[in-house]
C-alpha cells in the first residue's frame, strides 16, 4: 500500500492543471492518467479556440505540453486506471488496475465524459476529419460549408442554432418524428431557415476517403436512402460522464454528472473535489476545464491546511 497527500484521478486540462497547481502548493499530487491519457483532446485534430496558441494547436501536442509543465512542477504520473474506490473514511482508498491500493487525504476527480457515438465504423475512421462531437469546438472550420447533425434534444438543438450562424446549410437528422428539445428550442430551431430537418431518419453511413464528402441518410418509414453532400459531420446524442467507479459515494445527478457545490469544485464528501467535464455538463471546453482544475487544486489545498495534513 501507498499513501499521498493528493490523488488525481484522470488527466486531461482539468486533471493536468489540478497537477500544476497542487505542485506549487507543494502537495506532492500524484496523477492517474485513467484509461485515454489526455482525454478527449487526444482524440480531435486542430484546437484554435484555447488562449496561448496563436496559430492553434493539434490537440494531442496540446496535452503533451500539459502534461510536461505538470511533470516539470513536481507531479507523479502515472499510467493506470482506477477501478475501485472507498471514501466512507479518511484517509481515502482508492484501487489502481484492480491490483494496487492507494490511500490519499484530498482527491481530485478529473475522469472526464465520453461522447456517445452512432457505432459507424466510417464514423470512427473520420473522427477529427469532418466528424466531430463538438459543435463549439469544430464547427468554426465549416464556415460557409453544409454539414449535418444527429440528435433530437436540447444539446443538438443549441448546436444546430450555433453551427446555423457559420454554415450555408444545417441537415438535421432526427430519429423519430418530433424532437426531445425543450418547445422553446424546438421553436428557434424550426424557424431557422437554413436548417433543414429529417425527421424519422437515421445515418445510414458517413461518406469519405480521408474525410468527411457526404452522409448517407435513412427514411425509417419510407425504407428510402438519401445521400446529401457535407463537408462536417456532428453528433449531438449525449455524453457519459466517467463517474461510474464513484457511485454510491459521490452524489451524481439523473445524467451521471458529479454534483459539485456551487462556485467551487467540493462534492459531498469532505476531502473529494471534482474538476472538468464529468461535473460539467453545459460548457465542455478545455479552458473551463483547465479553469475548474485550478479551482480543485486550490480547494483540496485549502482542506489539507485546515484539517492540519499540508
Amino acid at each position: 500500500m501507498e499513501s499521498t497527500n493528493c490523488l488525481i484521478i484522470g488527466s486531461g486540462p482539468a486533471g493536468y492543471t489540478a497537477a500544476i497547481y497542487a505542485s506549487r502548493a507543494n502537495l506532492n499530487p500524484i496523477l492517474y492518467q485513467g484509461i485515454q491519457p489526455g482525454g478527449q483532446l487526444t482524440i480531435t485534430t486542430e484546437v484554435e479556440n484555447y488562449p496561448g496558441y496563436a496559430d492553434g494547436v493539434q490537440g494531442p501536442e496540446m496535452m503533451v505540453d500539459f502534461e510536461k509543465q505538470a511533470k516539470k512542477m513536481g507531479a507523479d504520473i502515472r499510467f493506470g486506471m482506477v477501478t475501485k474506490v472507498d471514501f466512507s473514511k479518511q484517509p481515502f482508498s482508492v484501487w489502481i488496475d484492480d491490483e494496487k491500493e492507494i490511500t490519499a487525504n484530498a482527491i481530485i476527480i478529473s475522469t472526464g465524459a465520453t461522447a456517445k457515438w452512432l457505432g459507424l465504423e466510417s464514423e470512427q475512421r473520420l473522427n477529427g476529419y469532418g466528424v466531430s462531437a463538438c459543435a463549439v469546438c469544430d464547427g468554426f472550420f465549416f464556415r460557409g460549408k453544409e454539414v449535418a447533425i444527429v440528435g433530437a434534444g436540447d444539446t443538438a438543438a443549441e448546436e444546430a442554432l450555433y453551427l446555423s450562424k457559420l454554415c450555408t446549410t444545417v441537415h438535421m437528422l432526427v430519429r423519430s418524428s418530433q424532437m426531445r428539445a425543450s418547445k422553446v428550442m424546438q421553436e428557434r430551431v424550426l424557424n431557422t431557415p437554413n436548417i433543414k430537418m429529417y425527421w424519422n431518419s437515421s445515418t445510414d453511413e458517413i461518406i469519405g476517403d480521408k474525410k468527411v464528402e457526404a452522409v448517407r441518410i435513412k427514411n425509417s418509414l419510407t425504407n428510402t436512402l438519401e445521400t446529401v453532400a457535407i463537408s462536417g459531420f456532428f453528433v449531438a446524442i449525449g455524453h457519459h460522464p466517467n463517474s461510474d467507479v464513484f457511485k454510491g459515494f459521490i452524489d451524481v445527478d439523473e445524467a451521471g454528472y458529479i454534483k459539485t457545490i456551487p462556485g467551487t469544485s467540493k462534492t459531498n464528501i469532505e476531502g473529494v473535489f471534482a474538476a472538468g467535464d464529468v461535473q460539467d455538463k453545459i460548457y465542455r471546453q478545455a479552458v473551463t476545464a483547465a479553469g475548474s482544475g485550478c479551482m480543485a487544486a486550490l480547494d483540496a489545498e485549502r482542506y489539507l491546511a485546515a484539517t492540519g495534513k499540508h
